[in-house]
């Protein structure tokens, strides 16, 4: 699961220009769940930033739904259109995740010797405008001590092969994601 994440602009030169390229106001710092941040989506074959709220309505109208499991998003109604024709990639420098033993202790996970963080996300609009939720897999063994569930991760090089080929976007579902470093927050 993941329930917060980070978007500090002094951190990387990569996320200073997303930050610089987006449309509409937008949040930075710690992201919460209904927060509008910067999400990259395919327009006219380039890849554009554009802030939009994350979290898609709760089922009747109770809260957000804030992620989507890889494994189960082509048969899941709300996801499976999302999938084909709503593809986008959340930029980060990070996202957080809290120990469940009793300490809640808070730490930030990224990828390691880069402060550039994308996620696999899908997007829709409700009531004109446009909401995203970021898609999670099955936690790899840096994540597993501290949560199941982790983020579909994307390279930097994976980002426009994830909007732009529905092949491809399959594919990273089910693919094994990166080994990550966490630092306590």
């Amino acid at each position: 699961m993941c329930g917060r994440y980070c978007l500090f602009e002094d951190e990387n030169e990569d996320i200073r220009e997303i930050l610089n390229r987006t449309e509409g106001e937008f949040k930075t710092g710690e992201i919460f769940p209904t927060d509008k941040a910067p999400v990259l989506l395919r327009q006219q074959n380039a890849v554009s930033p554009v802030a939009l709220k994350w979290g898609f309505p709760g089922f009747k109208g109770k809260g957000v739904i804030i992620n989507a499991r890889a494994e189960t998003v082509e048969q899941k109604r709300i996801f499976s259109n999302c999938l084909q024709t709503g593809r986008c990639v959340i930029p980060s420098t990070g996202f957080y995740e809290w120990t469940h033993d009793g300490n809640k202790q808070k730490y930030r996970f990224n990828l390691p010797g880069t402060g550039v963080l994308y996620m696999a996300g899908l997007f829709n609009v409700y009531n004109g405008e446009r909401r995203f939720v970021i898609l999670t897999t099955s936690a790899n063994e840096s994540m597993s001590p501290v949560h199941n569930r982790m983020p579909v991760i994307l390279s930097r090089d994976e980002v426009r092969p994830w909007l732009g080929l529905f092949q491809k976007a399959q594919d990273f579902l089910y693919s094994k994601r990166p080994e990550l470093v966490k630092q306590i927050s």
